[in-house]
């Protein structure tokens, strides 16, 4: 009977892990992955060019996923509304930095694709060629399973 109980139990913990990770607004394993593929993608291109890597930083990635999520839940519409609020953000969090930029975009795409496609639009490029060294990456999933991505770039000295 205990046995029984115990399976029950497991059962129903693994429902609910099921249920959260398929709710909108949580990625599943595949996209938990995406930011560092992401920043694999734009490594490579700006080894291409001769520039230095980008290194992940969790600070700007934090202010990047708020910024995803406040977009995937319609708070705020795809774009760059509240930009400076970020920057000052990471600047009271890791200190002043010499010069801030940050990509987005939206869709049911995987990292190579949504770098292709920032690489596709001029002002997106620029800042994947930036003269950059720390970048934080997010993403968030709405409800209809867009997936919403922020890419912030600084330089900090």
């Amino acid at each position: 009977m205990k046995v029984r109980k115990l399976k029950i139990i497991l059962l129903s913990i693994l429902a609910v892990i099921i249920v959260y990770i398929a709710m909108p607004g949580h990625a599943n394993a595949q996209d938990s992955k995406m930011p560092d593929e992401i920043l694999h993608y734009v490594n490579k291109h700006r080894a291409t060019l001769g520039l230095p890597k980008l290194e992940m930083n969790d600070v700007i990635s934090e202010v990047a996923y708020k910024h995803s999520r406040d977009m995937a839940s319609g708070r705020l519409p795809l774009g760059h509304d509240g930009f400076d609020g970020r920057v000052k953000t990471i600047s009271k969090r890791l200190g002043n930095a010499n010069a801030f930029a940050e990509n987005v975009a939206y869709g049911a795409m995987g990292a190579e694709e949504v770098v292709k496609m920032w690489l596709n639009s001029k002002g997106h490029r620029q800042n994947i060629e930036g003269h950059y060294n720390l970048t934080g990456i997010a993403i968030d999933k709405a409800k209809n399973g867009d997936l919403y991505f922020t890419q912030i770039f600084i330089l900090k000295n």
